[in-house]
């Protein structure tokens, strides 16, 4: 082999390696425009809740397992049976599976393509010999990424991946509640349904003492009519409250991933119910403590990478490719130094006309991230508008259950007194009829707002983000 051969290949070599080592190395010349596009998110961040005490904020982040302080085997039972089996989040962390696949897919670009080929041929032309033909080989290629188009996508790949993982702890978030607000439906319905068979069983009473009036002869047919009336109007006011009972079991058993004909809950009375203490805070916490918030941040950072990326490729994007190989004509020389074989190539494309496609692609994208801007901000200021409300019915629900106890002890007291004079022959049954009818109102109206209350609470909790206390923040975006 001549000196000259030698130095052709020794520096054909070379080249492939440079050429090579370009590909290895574009990555770190990418990026070039990352991080412009963060628009100024100017939020209104109060100091303190109007609703919420002044005291320090040392409690304020309810604990992870904040549905132990109702005091609830059967409820705390149901909760983590939901974390588990719930069909909505098995569907949440099946997106992020896909998410963290599609940010597989945008990063790809980022490194340089290999591939492998392999041929053997059998050529045959007319008065010619049939000839053989051997390749193996050996292609690379690499998009130089200079202006962060690829590197932008990926980042725009990873915050959506982001957001799938606080749309799983929002999905649970909501699961979890639901269920409490469930529970609480089906013992606000076995309340009312006591309350009714209870009245119930009062106005037979009194529609037996009547008939023994009647019969006596100190008592009207219109006397004996109205009340027969009241036992009917009583008695057709439990279906209804049946049929909520039953279909408040069987949408718990769906929360739980159960079949509603194998589920069962005892339930009990709201009465056992007991409400945890809790402190809102300040405000300023909530943006990192509810994952909805974080969830709207996390599309807002998607946003501002895919406007990059749409900008970066008004730019030239620049290929560069290498090939290596082995060819020749007899398998058993395919692998001798005269086979070997490479090429190097580096190509430039820059957009000049294309219907105002990149133009559209970045409009687009501008609209995306001003979408999600506007969405935040929302998410922020619904968030301290949800901690208010919640806040406020359960200090006013609160007092209106105290006050309604006593509507109803007194109304019991009337109902009793009354009775006892009709039975002495001292109160005509007008006035037992009021009394009676005043005492159901009261009744149900205290396990309304029981339930008014109760429901607060687990507003209250989902409102401060239910105790989820993620680590770190994320870079993309700072509020």
């Amino acid at each position: 082999m001549s000196t000259t051969v030698q130095l052709a290949r020794s520096g054909g070599r070379f080249r492939l390696a440079a050429a090579l080592a370009a590909l290895s190395l574009s990555p770190v010349l990418s990026g070039c425009i990352l991080g412009t596009e963060k628009p100024e998110l100017s939020l209104e961040v109060p100091s303190h809740y109007r609703e919420g005490s002044q005291r320090s904020p040392d409690a304020a982040v309810p604990a992870l397992d904040w549905w132990r302080g109702f005091r609830s085997a059967e409820l705390t039972g149901l909760m983590e049976d939901a974390q588990i089996y719930n069909l909505d989040i098995a569907v949440a962390i099946a997106q992020i599976v896909q998410a963290d696949a599609q940010a597989g897919i945008a990063g790809a670009p980022l490194l340089p393509s290999v591939t492998g080929t392999a041929t053997a041929e059998l050529i045959k032309d007319p008065g010619l010999r049939p000839v053989s033909q051997y390749n193996l080989g050996l292609t690379a290629s690499y998009m130089v990424d200079f202006w962060g188009k690829n590197r932008a996508a990926l980042y725009a790949a990873e915050e959506s991946a982001t957001v799938a993982r606080y749309n799983r702890e929002v999905v649970t978030l909501s699961t979890i509640v639901t269920v409490a607000d469930t529970y609480f439906q089906v013992l606000a319905a076995q309340d009312e349904l006591r309350v009714a068979r209870r009245n119930l069983a009062a106005a037979q009473r009194i529609l037996a003492l009547i008939k023994q009036q009647f019969a006596g002869g100190t008592a009207s047919q219109l006397d004996l009519s109205q009340q027969e009336a009241l036992v009917s109007s009583e008695r057709a006011a439990i279906p209804p409250l049946e049929i909520a009972l039953r279909q408040n079991i069987a949408a718990l058993a769906v929360l739980v991933a159960r079949a509603p004909a194998n589920f069962t809950v005892l339930g009990g009375g709201m009465a056992q119910i007991t409400i945890p203490r809790v402190t809102p805070g300040m405000p300023s916490e909530l943006l990192y403590q509810r994952p909805d918030i974080r969830q709207a941040e996390a599309q807002l950072a998607s946003s501002n990478f895919s406007v990059e990326a749409a900008r970066a490729a008004f730019f030239p994007q620049i290929q560069l490719t290498a090939q290596t190989g082995v060819r020749s004509a007899a398998l058993a020389s395919l692998f001798g130094p005269g086979a070997w074989y490479y090429t190097l190539a580096a190509g430039l494309t820059q957009p000049i006309f294309d219907g105002f496609l990149l133009e559209s692609q970045l409009k687009q994208a501008k609209g995306l991230q001003l979408q999600y801007l506007q969405a935040y901000r929302k998410a922020v200021l619904s968030a301290f508008a949800d901690v208010e409300k919640a806040l406020v019915a359960l200090s006013q629900s609160t007092l209106q259950e105290r006050l309604q106890a006593e509507a109803v002890a007194n109304s019991r007291k009337a109902f009793e007194v009354s009775e006892t004079q009709l039975r002495a022959g001292t109160v005509n049954l007008i006035t037992v009829l009021q009394t009676q009818q005043t005492l159901l109102i009261a009744e149900n109206t205290l396990a309304q707002v029981r339930l008014t209350k109760l429901l607060a609470a687990s507003s209250l909790f989902q409102a401060l983000g239910g105790g989820w206390t993620p680590q770190g923040t994320l870079a993309a975006v700072q509020p």
